[in-house]
């Protein structure tokens, strides 16, 4: 097998056959391509066993993202203390020298995942709102846990998580910055002098939740692992569900967070019933939702701004994207909707 990208295959190799009980060399490394961010390789034992391994990028990574051992950390925990759907923790490795980056290995779950609207060929709508629901079913439990009993109370602050979110993704977007964009200054004052002030119980908020990070049943169509817990921390569940609402494209739009939204498939209910939904089941009001539109928006744009600024480095991670000068206009396009939604 030729050299893989982010793999030695050598070192890994050897490492994997001492720290991973029940293994056998030789491996088969396959990179997964799904992600803007870590690595995720699909990895076959000789003995046909199948596991993930995942580590940071090669190039352009940020200093204050891909920290392996976090997300390690929150996956054992969730796996240790808690009924939340997460794939088994098997191993870590903290020795850079290993591979260029520390890396951890985790149980491959078999099921379906929603990446586009090819994957979503087949559902009824029965089908599709059984997911729906129970995405959000899961979403509501990490929401509503006990952080301190499962262990994850010292994760991080509890309190001010939208001031935390707006100064994170700014600072982000500044260390990778390549060019001017006024807007998006403009739009990050506004957003922290206009952010909606909250009393609710802090949860746990995975920063990037929807169907393209879940693992579904293929039968029940029930969430069996949620994925890609890098940018989980402590605070407000409703910004965190906020979030993943703007990933729920509806037939019809053209500006979407996803290339191919699963979600544009019409046997998906809308927006406005998921919104609903977690209304219901998890007892919290959407009140501010156009806010929270306005910084999802500009939260995606800097977060595309990485994306560009990787691609013009040469490191795309392991996500199939548009052409460069494609990715630098979506990021123009998503700060004027925010703008708009904002009524800046």
């Amino acid at each position: 097998m030729s050299e893989l990208k982010g793999i030695e295959l050598d070192s890994v190799t050897a490492w994997l056959a001492a720290n991973l009980a029940g293994s056998q060399a030789p491996y088969n490394f396959e990179l997964i391509a799904a992600g803007g961010s870590n690595l995720t390789y699909r990895v076959t034992d000789a003995k046909g066993g199948i596991f993930v391994l995942r580590r940071p990028p090669v190039k352009g990574v940020v200093a204050t993202a891909h920290d392996m051992s976090r997300e390690w950390r929150i996956m054992d925990a969730l796996n240790r203390h808690t009924d939340i759907p997460v794939p088994e923790t098997l191993a870590y490795c903290e020795e850079a020298s290993v591979t260029g980056a520390s890396f951890y290995v985790m149980e491959f779950v078999d099921g379906l995942i929603l990446r586009d609207q090819t994957t979503t060929q087949g559902l009824t709508e029965t089908q599709a709102r059984r997911a729906t629901e129970s995405l959000v079913d899961v979403q509501v439990a990490f929401h509503t846990l006990d952080i301190d009993k499962a262990g994850l109370g010292e994760l991080g602050k509890r309190d001010d998580y939208l001031q935390r979110q707006l100064k994170r993704w700014h600072r982000q977007a500044e260390a990778v910055r390549t060019r001017e964009l006024p807007l998006l200054d403009q739009l990050h004052a506004a957003l922290v002098e206009g952010a909606p002030k909250s009393e609710r119980c802090p949860g746990l908020a995975h920063g990037d939740y929807r169907f393209d990070n879940c693992v579904l049943d293929k039968r029940s169509g029930e969430v069996i692992a949620v994925l890609d817990w890098e940018l989980c921390t402590l605070g407000d569940p409703l910004v965190d569900f906020c979030w993943s609402l703007q990933y729920w494209a509806e037939p019809g739009e053209r500006l979407t967070f996803l290339q191919n939204p699963p979600t544009l498939n019409s046997v998906f209910p809308d927006r406005a019933f998921v919104a609903q939904l977690y209304e219901h089941k998890s007892g919290y009001r959407l009140d501010d939702l156009n806010y929270y539109r306005a910084f999802g928006w500009w939260k995606m744009a800097c977060i595309v701004e990485g994306v560009y600024a990787r691609l013009k480095k040469g490191a795309g991670g392991g996500m199939k994207t548009a052409p460069v000068e494609q990715v630098g206009q979506m990021v123009e396009a998503y700060l004027e909707e925010a703008r708009r939604s904002l009524g800046a």
